[in-house]
């Protein structure tokens, strides 16, 4: 066999060996970057009772649709708390034992933090919740590209025990 032909069979060989990874390469790009079509949900208007008492937010985690008209009333029990909602212009501030309310429309989708805009106490740095406008699109793909990443590493043993990895 002449020397010159080694290089290419050798190539040919880890061709072969590898072959397997562009699918999953060209699906996990798919995964991440390909519009997933989206429920429609008629826009609603939305009542939330938000309660701010003792460096917390009942409920701290709140979901909605996107489109929907929101009426925030928070309710402070303790001592003088805020609700500023980030990535909106939305902000209440209500007194010990008063209601204030104020509406916004969520026109904007994704996850959203909301604080306590009064220094209401030591732990007031850590008083925030969640909004989340929409579907949690990301959850969705983690789980996909993890089921992905799973099946390679399966396939990659697969080759590995039969020798042609």
């Amino acid at each position: 066999m002449p020397m010159e032909s080694l290089p290419y069979k050798t190539a040919l060989i880890n061709w072969k060996r590898w072959a397997w990874v562009f699918p999953f390469a060209g699906l996990a790009l798919l995964i991440l970057f390909v519009p997933l079509p989206l429920p429609f949900h008629a826009p609603q208007d939305r009542l939330l009772r938000i309660e701010a008492s003792s460096f917390q937010f009942t409920p701290g985690e709140i979901q909605i649709n996107p489109g929907d008209r929101v009426t925030v009333e928070l309710v402070s029990t303790d001592v003088v708390h805020g609700f500023s909602l980030d990535g909106y212009d939305f902000e209440l501030k209500a007194d010990p034992g008063q209601t204030a309310t104020g509406t916004f429309i969520a026109d904007q989708a994704g996850v959203f933090r909301f604080r306590c805009s009064v220094a209401c106490g030591n732990l007031h740095p850590f008083m925030i919740g969640k909004l989340q406008v929409g579907p949690n699109l990301l959850f969705v793909r983690g789980i996909v590209l993890g089921l992905l990443a799973i099946s390679a590493a399966l396939i990659s043993l697969k080759n590995v025990s039969r020798g042609t990895a």
